[in-house]
């Protein structure tokens, strides 16, 4: 297993709090099981001292693997910094996860034995047989959760119990045109990668994992609930319209927006 490149992709937006830990949380788990890895922190215009934290421990030298940084010009979402990442990978497989760790990063052999015993894509789950909430969500924000599931299986049809947990492992051999057919890059993108690799044929397993809510989340229950239901509105409208057919031409144009 080990001799694949495995990268792990951080979106990280005002994260001065925790980045530091996580990243040490990284190493130290990555290190302690052998491989070749990287890591690549995507800065999503971060206003405080985000960049500047990761910055110093990309230049340590003594680190056992690379620590990549991009920093996007603005904040343009955490779908957009997923997207930078993913695209910028060279990883035979590439995890992203986020920033607070709330699915510990000792919980990617279980996807990892998805992946490589042949799947495209395993993703963290907290609301299937064997998943273990440690510590929950405000009532509020879980009970937000389940009506967002809902109306994902309703208006996209996809049949997965949380498409939402951000702890997702892609085989990028077959996976890396997701990601340029990507055009949703706010809080509702989760959606729209495993719709259009539904559509692929592509193959998925949802996954139990351990889940702790950490409390600073960006995720605003009535702004962001709003601009997930336009983004499950928009994806239907590019299915419709062709965006996501799979015969369209690979090397078709697609704007990058891509940073400096």
């Amino acid at each position: 297993m080990n001799s694949h490149t495995l990268s792990i992709v951080i979106p990280a937006y005002n994260e001065e709090a925790r980045i530091g830990s996580t990243l040490d949380q990284l190493l130290c788990y990555l290190e302690s099981r052998g491989g070749p890895f990287e890591l690549l922190v995507v800065d999503d215009g971060s206003s405080d001292r985000t960049l500047e934290i990761v910055q110093s421990f990309a230049s340590q030298a003594e680190l056992p693997g690379p620590i990549r940084v991009y920093r996007n010009k603005t904040n343009r979402g955490k779908g957009y910094s997923v997207r930078r990442g993913m695209l910028e990978a060279q990883g035979d497989f590439v995890l992203f996860t986020d920033a607070d760790l709330s699915t510990p990063i000792e919980e990617l052999p279980k996807l990892e034995r998805e992946v490589f015993g042949g799947g495209d894509i395993a993703f963290g789950s907290r609301d299937v047989e064997g998943s273990d909430i440690q510590i929950h969500q405000p009532w509020w924000r879980e009970s937000s959760g389940k009506i967002f599931n809902r109306l994902v299986r309703y208006l996209m049809g996809l049949p997965y119990h949380d498409t939402q947990c951000g702890f997702k492992l892609f085989r990028m051999g077959r996976c890396a045109h997701l990601f340029k057919r990507q055009t949703v890059f706010d809080f509702g993108f989760d959606v729209e990668l495993l719709y259009v690799a539904r559509k692929w044929g592509l193959v998925m397993t949802e996954v139990p994992v351990v889940w702790r809510h950490s409390i600073g989340s960006k995720v605003q229950v009535v702004p962001h609930g709003l601009g997930m239901l336009r983004d499950l509105i928009r994806i239907r409208v590019n299915d419709c319209r062709g965006r996501y057919n799979p015969q369209r031409q690979k090397s078709e144009s697609i704007t990058d927006n891509s940073e400096d």
